[in-house]
């Protein structure tokens, strides 16, 4: 699992030339940090002088993240593991006609997987972003700019996951599977470009 790799060992398996880990799975990585980053700004919220009326509000922004980083630890395999559903698929024997319409039919299922993954991220992403303007607005003012951290590299996790989304849709020769996707994906797009603004205005340093 890429997860259980050291840190140096994950960025030399990035940097190699190699399919895995690519764009989507470094996106979710991002995402789970900013989620640590927002997490980390309502734990040293708790139990602070002078933000007793915030204390009951940051337990459950914490433990929120806390949830969704884990999950999105686990979507950095994820998005690894999607594509090699795609290579998987290309490599099956294309001899006789059963045969190529079986490759073909697993490659588009793939190819439709590798989308859905890093759409969940993005998802994913966009909530870690929620969560940190609570953090930042109500939270420890002495960390303030952990959470603005948080938030961009959230912000980065949802237009990285809707890139690899977008790349994977190229392939899908479903077009109501494709023209609903990237609804979903400019919607996003255009939300979290938003929602950046709107939580960094709140960042006063």
């Amino acid at each position: 699992m890429l997860t259980n790799q050291k840190i140096t060992d994950f960025l030399e398996k990035t940097a190699a030339g190699t399919a895995v880990p690519g764009g989507g799975s470094v996106s979710a990585l991002s995402a789970a940090l900013g989620a640590g980053l927002a997490e980390m700004v309502a734990n040293l919220t708790i139990a602070k002088k002078g933000y007793e009326a915030v204390e009951g509000e940051m337990q459950e922004i914490a433990e929120t993240l806390r949830n969704l980083r884990q999950k999105l630890v686990t979507e950095v395999d994820n998005d690894a593991d999607a594509y090699q559903g795609v290579l998987a698929a290309f490599k099956l024997p294309k001899h006789t006609e059963t045969e190529k319409e079986q490759r073909a039919a697993a490659i588009q299922a793939a190819m439709k997987n590798a989308a859905r993954v890093p759409l969940g991220v993005a998802y994913d992403a966009l909530l870690v972003m929620d969560l940190a303007e609570k953090a930042i607005r109500n939270g420890n003012r002495n960390a303030v700019s952990d959470g603005a951290v948080g938030t961009m590299m959230a912000r980065t996790a949802v237009l990285g996951a809707l890139f690899n989304v977008k790349i994977n849709l190229a392939a899908v020769k479903d077009q109501v599977f494709v023209e609903e996707m990237t609804r979903e994906v400019t919607q996003l797009e255009s939300r979290v470009h938003e929602r950046e603004k709107e939580i960094l205005s709140y960042v006063k340093i």
